[in-house]
Formats: structure tokens, C-alpha cells, sequence
């Protein structure tokens, strides 16, 4: 899929495109930048006008860092979350690292999925500081609510990258965690050089020096697929967040306790 979506024909997008639209017809161009495409990566990628996706301003709010629709969420209890009711999993075996599991504690977390037919892009969601990347190699499981309800350990099955964001705070500590899956399986962030997908032979932890402010652009998945947020427990989720919401990138997501 990786290989078509990147042949460069407007006719043959074109095509696709309205072959797409016949299975999934809340496919929209309405708010992107281009309405037609050279290829069908350049629409899995594309990005939207100027405006279209207002960043919440709340000095104490943490904002959905993409477009997507609110699954399992809740507090981390003892190093346990789920992904799906009845089938909880370990944040260690998703994160696998002893400090920022340590931080985690008590925190909570919110898993957000994107559909092939959403905005791909994800972005900052709190004013940051991102030094590495980890990457971690893996499978590429559909992680559709069908197989989150079958799949046992999806999110630590599959492919995957965890960033710290550095808030400044040394007590507070967010970690996003970018899932790939099905199909492309390809995620890229514009603080690395090269895209991270299953081709990747490199090492798994990735120096960078980036800066964010809160809404600024940090990557795309090459298709659809699921981001993680995790926060330590000097943050909570917002009270109208919901399973199965849509939310857009930049909306509330989660607040500092200590403000209200």
C-alpha cells in the first residue's frame, strides 16, 4: 500500500480517491489546503487551511494533539491501563522505560484514533521540549475496536515511537505515544531526519533538539492510526471527554489539577 499510495498520477488518484469515497464517504476536503492530488500519499498527508483547527489557549490545558475519535481512557492504576474494556495492558510493556513508568504513576491517559480518512498530522499538544526519540519495532495489527476487543497487548504488539515532552516542570512529565498500523505503517517527525517505519534499521533511541510551542506541527502518519497520551498525575482529563467523541486537534484534552 506504501508502494501505491506513492505513484505519482493524477488520474489514477483521482480514481482511487472516488473508490474510497463509495467505503468511506465522511471523506472530506472541505478544510485542506488542496482539493486534488498528485498521489494518494499526498492526500493521506495533506494539510488543512489557515485557522481551521483554533489552539485552546487555556494557560493550564494540555489539547488533543490530532484529529481523532476518544477510546479507552482513564487513570493508570498501578501500572495497568486498557485498550478496550476487559483487556487491560502494562504501561511497561508499551513504554519501556523504568523512569518515565515511574513518573506515570497514578497519572492518567487518553487513546485517540485516527481513521484512514482523518487528518493525518499530530502536533504539540502544551508547549515543549522534545530531546529524543524512541522507536520501537513491531507489528502492524488493524487497531480498529474489532481487534482491540481480540488482540491481546495490541499497542505492544505493534510498531511504535514514545516522546517525552519537557514541559519545563521537572514533577509534571506527558508522554505521547504514536502507534503505527495497517497498511503503511510509516510515521514521520520532523525533528529526525528520516521517516520510522519497518524498513528502519537504526538505532532505537533517536537524539533531536526541538522546541514547540503548543499547536505547532511535529509529524503525520503516512495512514490512519492511534496516538497515546500519557500524563503524570499533576494532570487530569477533562470532564466532558467521552468514549467514542470526535475531537479535532487543538480542543481541551486535559488540565493541570491544580487549575480549574
Amino acid at each position: 500500500m506504501g508502494w501505491y499510495s506513492k505513484i505519482q498520477s493524477p488520474t489514477l488518484t483521482s480514481l482511487s480517491i472516488s473508490i474510497w469515497r463509495i467505503f468511506s464517504p465522511d471523506l472530506d476536503f472541505s478544510e485542506a489546503k488542496k482539493h486534488s492530488f498528485n498521489s494518494l500519499h499526498e492526500c493521506f498527508i495533506r494539510q488543512l487551511k489557515e485557522g481551521v483547527r483554533p489552539i485552546d489557549t487555556y494557560k493550564g490545558g494540555v489539547v488533543s494533539p490530532c484529529d481523532g475519535i476518544v477510546g479507552s481512557h482513564g487513570k493508570v492504576d498501578n501500572g495497568v491501563v486498557y485498550q478496550a474494556k476487559g483487556f487491560p495492558y502494562h504501561v511497561a510493556d508499551l513504554i519501556p522505560d523504568k523512569a518515565l513508568q515511574k513518573r506515570l504513576q497514578n497519572g492518567c491517559y487518553v487513546t485517540l484514533r485516527l481513521t484512514s480518512t482523518m487528518y493525518h498530522r499530530f502536533h504539540a499538544p502544551i508547549d515543549c521540549e522534545v530531546d529524543k526519540v524512541t522507536y520501537i519495532s513491531g507489528d502492524t495489527w488493524n487497531v480498529n475496536p474489532i481487534a482491540l476487543t481480540r488482540i491481546k497487548n495490541l499497542f505492544c504488539k505493534n510498531e511504535r515511537a514514545f516522546i517525552e515532552l519537557k514541559t519545563g516542570h521537572k514533577d509534571e512529565c506527558l508522554v505521547l505515544v504514536p502507534v503505527a498500523a495497517i497498511l503503511v505503517a510509516s510515521m514521520q517527525f520532523h525533528c529526525l531526519a528520516a521517516p520510522l517505519n519497518l524498513r528502519y534499521k537504526g538505532p532505537n533511541v533517536l537524539p533531536c533538539s526541538a522546541l514547540y510551542n503548543k499547536g505547532d506541527e511535529m509529524g503525520y502518519f503516512e495512514h490512519g492510526s492511534t496516538i497515546l497520551v500519557f500524563a503524570s498525575s499533576e494532570f487530569v482529563i477533562n470532564e466532558g471527554i467521552r468514549q467514542g467523541q470526535r475531537i479535532k486537534m487543538g480542543e481541551p484534552l486535559l488540565h493541570k489539577a491544580t487549575f480549574r
